[in-house]
C-alpha cells in the first residue's frame, strides 16, 4: 500500500448544465483552477446514450480490454472520484458512478464518457501537497495514480 498525507484546500460546489460531458467538463475546470489533486462527489440525471466502462473482457492478460455499456433513456446517477495530473500535467478523473432507471441499475467508470441531462451537482474537494500522479502503467496500458515518494 502507497500512502501520503495531504491538506484540504478550496472546494468548490459546480452546477453542470444540461449537455456538459463528464469527464470533460471537470478536468477543463480542473485545468483553469490550477487543481492538481481532488477528490469529487457527483450527483445529478445523464442523458440517454451515455457511455460507461463496466468492466476488463478477461480479469487478467496481456492488456485490458475495457467493456463499454451505453445507458438508455434518462437515468439518475451519483458517482465519486479522484482527480490527479498525469505525466503530462493534465487533470486525469477517475470517477465510478451508479445510474438507475425504472428499478435498473448500471455501475461504471465514467470515463467513456456521460453527458448531463438537465443538471448535474458537483462537489470538488482539493486536496493540497504532492500527493501523486497518473502514469502510465506499462501492463495496463492505463494512467495509474502512482502516489509521490515522501521527502
Amino acid at each position: 500500500m502507497q500512502v501520503r498525507e495531504g491538506q484540504l484546500g478550496r472546494i468548490f460546489v459546480l452546477r453542470l448544465e444540461d449537455g456538459d460531458r463528464i469527464p470533460e467538463i471537470i478536468e477543463q475546470f480542473a485545468l483553469d483552477r490550477n487543481i492538481d489533486n481532488a477528490m469529487l462527489i457527483f450527483l445529478g440525471g445523464v442523458a440517454d446514450g451515455s457511455r460507461v466502462v463496466v468492466g476488463p473482457e478477461a480479469g487478467h492478460g496481456e492488456r485490458i480490454v475495457p467493456q463499454l455499456f451505453t445507458l438508455r433513456g434518462h437515468q439518475e446517477i451519483a458517482g465519486v472520484g479522484t482527480l490527479f495530473r498525469n505525466h503530462e500535467g493534465r487533470p486525469v478523473l477517475h470517477m465510478h458512478a451508479a445510474a438507475g432507471r425504472d428499478g435498473n441499475a448500471t455501475v461504471g467508470c465514467t470515463r467513456a464518457g456521460v453527458k448531463v441531462w438537465l443538471v448535474g451537482e458537483a462537489v470538488l474537494l482539493e486536496i493540497q501537497g504532492d500527493i501523486g500522479r497518473r502514469l502510465q502503467a506499462p501492463k495496463t496500458d492505463l494512467e495509474l495514480l502512482e502516489l509521490s515518494q515522501p521527502s
